[in-house]
């Protein structure tokens, strides 16, 4: 008796970078943390910027009425400040959960090329937080302007900086994602990575700039979210780094922390 071998067995489907995309995008697209997260980041810096802007308009018409510096600018995304944790929770949890539930051998097993497994996770990953990030920074902007237009200091959309730094919320939350993937691969452990995220954004940035001289201010210009963070901003901040050689520091950091994160991926078992 002949057996017939189906067609699709003789010759399966060739594993491609575009298929092992699609397998991500599913896997990000179908967690229901990930629309929490993202709705998280979206509403906390949006209501954050709004609710800001409103509070501090009337200090800022006073101070512009008496010929002091105009922070209006700096009113417009302050709220992303706050936002950003959900991007670095998010980019954390899309490593480390596979680690948590054991999903890791199943996706090496079907892709054994671990770092086009990488490549393909991360791009995903920024993709999302970009588009999010976009769309959460003019968002801010318009409420936020609103408060600022009703005290006769509202920022137009085409002075300098303004649109760099809202495409910038994007640019910025998706390497920070990146950032917490990153963390997420060397740790392999979701509160560790969060914890030392946090600690790397909110509390060593702001630590060592104590350190007396210039040497402790070129160390906190370099640090992660005081260099990157600058790209979102209309205005640099005092002592920091200028908004692209900023984000570039910011880049080239993440992604030193990708490779390594990669060379141990291909060296660890699962």
């Amino acid at each position: 008796m002949t057996t017939t071998v189906p067609t699709a067995a003789k010759h399966p489907p060739r594993l491609t970078f575009g298929r092992i995309l699609d397998s991500e995008w599913a896997k990000i697209t179908t967690v229901r943390s990930t629309l929490w997260t993202l709705l998280a980041l979206f509403a906390v810096s949006v209501l954050i910027s709004w609710g800001i802007a409103a509070l501090a308009a009337g200090e800022v018409a006073k101070d512009v009425a008496a010929g002091k510096k105009n922070d209006a600018p700096d009113l417009l995304t302050v709220g992303v400040a706050f936002g950003q944790i959900a991007a670095l929770v998010l980019g954390v949890m899309s490593m480390t959960a596979e680690y948590s539930t054991g999903m890791i051998r199943t996706s090496l097993t079907a892709v054994p090329w671990r770092a086009s497994m990488l490549a393909a996770k991360a791009l995903v990953l920024a993709l999302v937080l970009f588009v999010v990030g976009a769309v959460t920074g003019f968002c801010c902007y318009f409420l936020a302007n609103l408060m600022l237009e009703a005290k006769d200091i509202g920022v137009d959309i085409g002075d300098p900086g303004v649109v760099r730094a809202l495409i910038g919320t994007g640019l910025y939350l998706a390497v920070l994602g990146l950032f917490g993937m990153a963390l997420g691969v060397l740790l392999r452990h979701t509160a560790g990575a969060i914890t030392l995220g946090i600690a790397l954004i909110f509390v060593v940035g702001g630590v060592v700039g104590l350190i007396p001289g210039k040497t402790g201010d070129w160390i906190a210009k370099l640090m992660p979210a005081n260099a990157g963070s600058q790209v979102m901003s209309v205005r640099a901040g005092d002592k920091m780094l200028q908004p692209w050689p900023g984000f570039a520091v910011f880049v080239a950091e993440t992604l030193l922390l990708l490779l390594l994160g990669t060379l141990l991926l291909e060296k660890r078992d699962a």
